[in-house]
């Protein structure tokens, strides 16, 4: 059996570019676009993309809502809110719960390539060692849960956030 870390693809690279199924937006509440990875993938994508999440009537923390991808090389987006760091003991759970549902998305609509950012490690504060660790473990957990998800790729901002993925992926 392949080593589920050959199927992790971690790079610093700009995710509205990738050719995958899939990519992962790290979204508002709102659904409406904003700064950073969010205005990034709105401003990519094109005006067919606002008119879709208008309809959805907005996410809450830690779920995930699907979109086409309009103008992007991925066929679809996936939408998800990350928690705004706080301190809480609730962070963590909503976190990894951004993982979980964006991954039974992409399994449930028989996507094989999936892009991640950071999520909430932009604006939202989300401490970058903490938030790599819950992201690995739980995408650890759903390339075991998923066989048909084959690559997922994270596509970081930064050359530090980079680095800080690629140690703690030879922790896995």
């Amino acid at each position: 059996m392949e080593n589920i870390t050959q199927k992790i693809v971690i790079r610093q690279a700009d995710i509205t570019t990738l050719d995958v199924d899939v990519i992962v937006n790290a979204a508002s509440t709102s659904l409406l676009g904003g700064g950073g990875v969010d205005g990034a993938i709105h401003r990519a994508a094109g005006p067919g993309l606002m008119a879709e999440c208008a309809s959805l009537g907005g996410c809450p923390t830690g779920e995930a809502r699907i979109t086409s991808g309009y103008k992007l090389t991925a066929r679809y987006i996936i939408h998800t809110v990350g928690p705004v760091y706080s301190h809480a003991k609730s962070d963590p759970d909503h976190l990894a719960h951004c993982y979980r549902n964006s991954f039974a998305l992409a399994a449930g609509h028989h996507l094989a390539t999936i892009a991640f950012p950071a999520i909430s490690c932009g604006v939202y504060r989300y401490p970058i060692e903490e938030a790599c660790a819950i992201a690995l473990e739980e995408t650890r957990v759903a390339l075991l849960r998923y066989p048909e998800i084959q690559r997922v790729i994270f596509a970081l901002f930064s050359d530090r956030h980079e680095t800080i993925y690629k140690r703690t992926q030879a922790t896995l």
